[in-house]
């Protein structure tokens, strides 16, 4: 009896102990030593906070019958945000989650970013645990992975990119031609009445004389006379000088008359081959290919000659129609316009606007450096050529850079309405998407703002937002900005970074943090301070944020740092 009891004992510990073992309610919580962030501490890239946490399940750790969710949670003053969960399940579980044994356990990879806002940058960043054994909830308490957030790479900044202007069109001289053209019969050389008394040879006189005797307009006259390439190269050399001769003689006489002194400038060509092949492939021809191909096959003046003469039924059709063509004096009056001087402008804009035409006005927006005079320009052209897109344009860009950014939206809708393709306006608007932080509306933009000036900067820009930061560097080139120091900066190229946000023209509080970040990297403390103190008598602001900054981390226990930022 005594040996039966025994037994039953045995066994009820046995099944307990079993019963226990396979049944356990609760899974235990995971420590730090689970879980390797990288990186550590966060770091945005662009506007983002990407980070990935690998991990370990420890042996026997996870029940067959368990479910656990891990979500990443970031924690900061104001609240807190999640990023992507992933489940895992024990092995008596069905389901698409990750397997883990439970005998070897298992290790694991997440992926997750969070949007960055400034409030984050003094944040720490959890994993929320959600453990169930057959759905029987497991208190696992929120477990502490990582600080955050060095955001040095959001000082990136849309408003210091310059937008771009809308160049004028204006050009000091202009080079104009006044054309005619003499004909001559088949072998002859006697210039003709009528073609003389000719409107265009009427109209070409009359715009000699006009720009002769105009102050701002320079003159000289060109004669080309040509025979046409048929007949042989003798009697078309004799042919095309003799043209030339007396086309020469009668220009002289008829600018004496008008008592125009200006060059004339004459030479000849005995076989117009050029002037040939060029009327052939304009023509409607039969066998045109036939006869460029003779042209190609055959420099030799006679042997072309002879072998097109050979196609007799594609000859008599050249005589009738081509070849009459080049027996010519074309005469050409090659005409100099100058322009208004950089003092007669800006008189004319003082005094009468009116007389100036539109690239006149906007090359006069060029010659100043009073925004001021800039803007009134601006408003004159929208109101006197709102069709020009260029008005509306470069007003906004004025709106733009003084931060009104109201009225720049404003002109750059209606720059886009006269002209939705000009590159400047897709670049202006790009500009807004990127401040609306709609990266992949301002991609498309700028891909459609090839030529614009300052596409470079706005190219880096956007390659910076988007962690693309050796594509940034690459479009920054050799700019001098905040922009272009800080894509350097984040490659971790120091010295170039350095160099170039000491050539920034215009410093502001942001070069000399940016500089001050630079220092901390590279452990040079005297210029941690000076750089700070610079950049706090700027922008008293800076002293909080330098604070909070995990770049100076290290020297929060330093009695000078903190009597400068606290």
């Amino acid at each position: 009896m005594k040996r039966k009891s025994s037994i039953l004992s045995l066994l009820l510990i046995v099944g307990v102990a079993i019963f226990s073992t396979s049944c356990s309610s609760k899974l235990k919580p995971l420590t730090q030593n689970n879980f390797n962030v990288t990186p550590s501490p966060l770091e945005t890239v662009g506007n983002q906070i990407p980070v990935t946490i690998n991990g370990i399940f420890p042996e026997k750790w996870f029940n067959k019958n368990a479910t656990v969710t891990i979500t990443p949670i970031l924690k900061y003053a104001s609240g807190e945000i999640a990023g992507t969960p992933y489940s895992y399940q024990g092995e008596n579980i069905s389901g698409n989650r990750i397997t883990i044994p439970q005998n070897r356990g298992g290790n694991f990879s997440m992926n997750s970013s969070f949007p960055y806002n400034p409030e984050m940058q003094s944040s720490e960043l959890y994993l929320r645990f959600d453990g169930r054994i057959k759905n029987k909830r497991s208190n696992l308490p929120d477990l502490k992975v990582a600080d955050g957030v060095i955001a040095t790479s959001a000082l990136a900044d849309v408003a210091t990119t310059p937008p771009s202007v809308a160049p004028d069109g204006f050009q000091r001289i202009i080079q104009d031609a006044q054309e005619a053209n003499i004909m001559f019969v088949i072998q002859q050389a006697n210039l003709r009445q009528s073609e003389l008394n000719k409107r265009d040879m009427a109209e070409w006189k009359r715009r000699v004389e006009e720009a002769f005797n105009d102050p701002r307009q320079n003159v000289n006259v060109e004669v080309s006379a040509y025979a046409s390439p048929d007949g042989g190269l003798s009697l078309n050399e004799r042919l095309a000088a003799e043209r030339e001769r007396n086309t020469s003689k009668y220009l002289e006489s008829e600018l004496d008359k008008r008592k125009i002194d200006t060059e004339v400038y004459a030479h000849y060509t005995a076989q117009d081959w050029e002037g040939f092949r060029q009327l052939v492939s304009g023509s409607n021809l039969q066998d045109k290919e036939l006869i460029l191909r003779v042209l190609e096959m055959y420099p030799d003046s006679e042997t072309r000659e002879r072998e097109i003469k050979n196609i007799s039924y594609v000859f008599e059709e050249l005589a009738g129609t081509i070849l009459p063509q080049l027996r010519r004096s074309r005469i050409i009056a090659n005409i100099e316009i100058i322009g208004k001087s950089d003092d007669e402008i800006m008189t004319a804009w003082k005094q009468n606007p009116k007389e100036l035409s539109v690239e006149e006005l906007l090359y006069a927006s060029t010659l100043t450096d009073d925004e001021s005079v800039k803007e009134n320009i601006y408003q004159y052209v929208t109101a006197n050529f709102s069709n020009d897109y260029r008005g509306w344009n470069n007003i906004g860009t004025m709106f733009f850079k003084r931060g009104d950014y109201a009225k720049a939206r404003q002109s750059f809708d209606r720059a886009a309405q006269v002209n939705p393709s000009a590159p400047e306006v897709n670049m202006n608007k790009a500009l807004f998407a990127i401040m609306d932080n709609n990266l992949n509306t301002a991609n498309e933009l700028l891909g459609r703002s090839a030529g614009a000036d300052g596409l470079d900067e706005a190219m880096g820009l956007l390659n910076l937002l988007q962690g693309n930061y050796n594509q940034a560097v690459g479009a920054y080139g050799q700019s001098k900005s905040n922009n272009a120091g800080l894509a350097q900066l984040l490659v971790r190229d120091y010295n170039k970074a350095k160099q170039t946000l000491e050539a920034v023209e215009n410093p502001d509080a942001v070069t000399a943090y940016l500089l001050a970040v630079i220092a901390s990297r590279t452990n040079n403390f005297n210029d941690v301070v000076s750089n700070l103190r610079t950049a706090i008598s700027r922008d008293r602001s800076i002293a909080t944020k330098a604070l909070n900054d995990l770049e100076f981390a290290k020297y929060r226990t330093n009695q000078e740092f903190m009597s400068i930022v606290g």
